[in-house]
């Protein structure tokens, strides 16, 4: 082998390598899905609902996510037992609990361990600084618990 296809093969080895590297360290950098499994429900055109998906899955859910229309997205709100006052952007399915709005992943994982008598848990509208929402500005939000009649409490405060 001359020395300009000697260079040429070294060349192609380390990009090998170096691909092969980087996705090791990509795949390190999130958990192995092994909590419980969500099902997300949102329109194709809403980011901070993927960027609350990927919240979901860097604290181990495993998520699978479906795109629906607007009308659709009503329809399974509805379907789900959310009250339309407690209605966000996107709604999803854990355990048999309706998760409507930018819950944060541990108090959902809370929530499914303690195993209430509710329909779910909402954090209404979209506030600025829950996950899914980055921002530097911190709003305070409630996650409210909802039984089947429309009944709300607050489960947490953040």
């Amino acid at each position: 082998m001359n020395p300009a296809s000697r260079k040429t093969a070294m060349i192609g080895a380390l990009l090998v390598l170096a691909i092969g590297v980087s996705a090791s360290v990509a795949i390190v950098q999130r958990p192995a899905p092994s909590g419980p499994a969500i099902m997300v429900y949102k329109t194709a055109t809403c980011g901070c609902c993927s960027k609350w998906i990927e919240h979901l899955k860097d604290h181990g859910f495993t998520v699978t996510a479906e795109d629906v229309t607007q009308k659709e997205l009503i329809l399974l709100k509805r379907d789900a037992g959310v009250p339309q006052e407690l209605g966000s952007c996107h709604t999803a399915i854990v355990d048999g609990y309706a998760i409507e709005g930018h819950v944060p992943a541990d108090v959902i994982l809370g929530f499914l361990e303690e195993h209430p008598k509710a329909v779910g848990l909402a954090v209404p509208g979209m506030p600025l600084g829950s996950p899914g929402m980055p921002s530097d500005v911190k709003e305070p939000y409630d996650v409210l618990q909802f039984n089947a009649s429309g009944e709300t409490k607050v489960y947490t405060s953040h």
